[in-house]
């Protein structure tokens, strides 16, 4: 069933004429960046011991549910029933939002840590140890030639489309990285009133390593950017494996972890934030005066979306099957959670495409690299 799936899918990539360009980790295999992004390379590009394939990918998964009165599984039993989540055969899909393809390789790590360090990203992560962020002059690397002019950091204001007053400004103390925050007011699952409070930009944080190893370091907090670019971390965030979102041992990414998530659990947010939920993305989708679904979500610098909600999500695409895939195209994130029918491999993930129209839950392999946002906890 599922090797049908894949058939049909790639059927409909090919009409739609979706290109993903497949992610190398060599110095020489970059694909173009942005009209406005200097050419240039991190020295903190990490050497693999081998080059993924330039050959395009195709992206396959299997959806829970497609509106918004079921994306939250916290507190509607109706989004994990049989019909929508137990198998890729049940599944409802559609054209328009879609999951990356599973990849087959897994870590595993020998030593774990104290469930005790999950609630500090501060107390297991050195912050020593991640200040290998985007800056804002270019480095360059002995292989490819440095641009003549310096790499100008990325404007992030464009991404939120209108300012308004709501929009406040945070400092990750860890790295100095600013980010734009807002409070978004809107409905919760229980058709309350209600609101949360969360970054409008993709969390990054960590050294880069490259696509083709595990982030399995448990020392340090590890990240990928796409194409093996810093700019596209500085521009799109960091993308990270799940039990490196969640700050857990990397072995949890092959085995369940359950009595190690945290109610409100921090993972590699700063301090005084969280990992954004299912239900925290419920009330974002049901913001008030939001009357474009997903789209209202959506960035509308580049991402096709009207951001009536503020929450400025973008193209970021993903790290899957060892390739990178989807940049400006799609928009991936994990959840604090498990998937209960896998809990060793899998955990439950939202998607969204430039051309989206509904709100689906997912659950697929946490050794892909997805999106990270983080809401503010309550004081």
């Amino acid at each position: 069933m599922r090797s049908s799936f894949l058939v049909s899918f790639a059927m409909f990539l090919a009409v739609a004429g979706l290109s993903l360009t497949a992610c190398g980790d060599d110095e020489s295999s970059f694909a173009p960046r942005d009209e406005d992004s200097s050419s240039s390379v991190c020295e903190d590009c990490v050497e693999d011991e081998s080059s993924s394939s330039s050959s395009s990918v195709t992206l396959s998964g299997a959806s829970a549910e497609s509106n918004g009165s079921s994306s939250n599984k916290e507190s509607s039993s109706s989004v994990k029933s049989s019909s929508s989540v137990a198998s890729s055969s049940s599944a409802k899909s559609s054209s328009s939002s879609v999951t990356p393809q599973s990849s087959s390789s897994a870590k595993s790590s020998s030593s774990a840590k104290s469930s005790s360090s999950v609630a500090s990203s501060s107390s297991v992560k050195s912050s020593s140890s991640v200040t290998q962020q985007s800056s804002s002059s270019a480095k360059s690397s002995s292989s490819v030639p440095l641009s003549s002019s310096e790499y100008v950091p990325f404007d992030h204001t464009v991404t939120l489309g209108e300012m308004r007053d709501e929009y406040k400004k945070f400092t990750d103390e860890r790295n100095g990285r600013t980010y734009y925050y807002l409070t978004i007011r809107g409905k919760n699952s229980k058709g309350e009133q209600d609101s949360v409070t969360v970054m409008t930009e993709n969390l990054n944080i960590g050294k880069m390593v490259g696509i083709t190893k595990d982030q399995a370091d448990d020392t340090t907090i590890e990240r990928y950017c796409y194409d093996r670019d810093t700019t596209n971390c500085d521009r799109y965030g960091g993308l990270y494996q799940w039990a490196e979102m969640m700050q857990l041992p990397s072995e949890c990414n092959t085995k369940s972890c359950a009595d190690l998530i945290q109610p409100n659990h921090q993972g590699i947010c700063p301090d005084g934030w969280r990992l954004l939920t299912q239900e925290d993305f419920y009330i974002i989708y049901n913001a008030d005066g939001n009357t474009h679904g997903i789209a209202g979500v959506r960035s509308s610098y580049g991402f096709n979306g009207f951001n009536s909600t503020g929450c400025s999500l973008v193209g970021a695409g993903a790290v899957s099957d060892r390739r990178c895939q989807g940049i400006k195209d799609y928009a991936y994130w994990f959840y604090p959670e498990e998937y209960d029918e896998d809990p060793d491999s899998k955990a439950y993930l939202s998607a969204t495409s430039r051309t989206g129209t509904g709100l689906n839950l997912y659950r697929d392999l946490k050794t892909f690299g997805l999106s990270v946002r983080c809401t503010k906890l309550e004081e």
